[in-house]
């Protein structure tokens, strides 16, 4: 009997060493997939979510746009239902901004998603997720959709984009919301990429 117990212990034991063993490299795993995990990763799984609660995402420029995540590209992510402002002046929603990731400054959202984009992070499958900023904008271009583009110096330019670049686009300035005709152009900006906070368009954009 005493041999038993004493053989119940040891076994006993080496459970319990191996439960430890197993939790710490469960632990590191799970620190070692974190180190990896990349912010478009959480949009992407923020998006998949579908939450009506929304994001709040401050700009480079130093304004923020509130508004629900529609569709995560490459290099960007779109916003919908968004109301824009400074501070505490909120202006009036439009419907879709198209947001680069390198003009992120900070995102505010519920602690539930926080929690669910870390555990749900994935890169996407889909080909609208592997489209980048150019190709979208292209995508504007084709169908002359108006837009108010944000610059990370706080300027902001409405009108037409002509063409867009590998890393620019082409602005006909024209008064917002007003169609792109060539008596009512006042000038033409040549943008890149790297110098926009957020581009809001004046009608929606299908994608596939």
């Amino acid at each position: 009997m005493r041999w038993d117990r004493f053989f119940e212990d040891l076994e006993d034991q080496l459970d319990s060493e191996w439960e430890a063993e197993r939790a710490a490299l469960d632990t590191e795993s799970e620190r070692l997939r974190l180190s990896r995990v990349r912010l478009r990763e959480r949009l992407v799984a923020i998006a998949a979510a579908g939450s009506a609660r929304p994001v709040s995402c401050e700009l480079a420029d130093g304004s923020v746009l509130d508004g629900r995540v529609w569709r995560v590209g490459a290099d960007w992510f779109g916003l919908t239902g968004a109301a824009h402002g400074d501070g505490e002046r909120r202006l009036a929603v439009r419907p879709l901004w198209i947001v680069p990731l390198a003009a992120v400054q900070a995102l505010a959202l519920p602690v539930e998603d926080m929690l669910g984009s870390v555990r749900d992070a994935a890169a996407g499958d889909t080909l609208g997720q592997r489209m980048g900023l150019g190709f979208v904008l292209r995508d504007v271009v084709r169908r002359r959709i108006g837009v108010t583009v944000r610059l990370t110096t706080g300027r902001v330019l409405h009108g037409t984009i002509d063409r867009a670049g590998a890393d620019h686009l082409d602005l006909a300035l024209h008064d917002a919301g007003q169609p792109r005709r060539s008596g009512a152009v006042t000038g033409f900006r040549v943008v890149p990429f790297e110098a926009i906070a957020a581009v809001a368009l004046d009608a929606p954009l299908e994608l596939p």
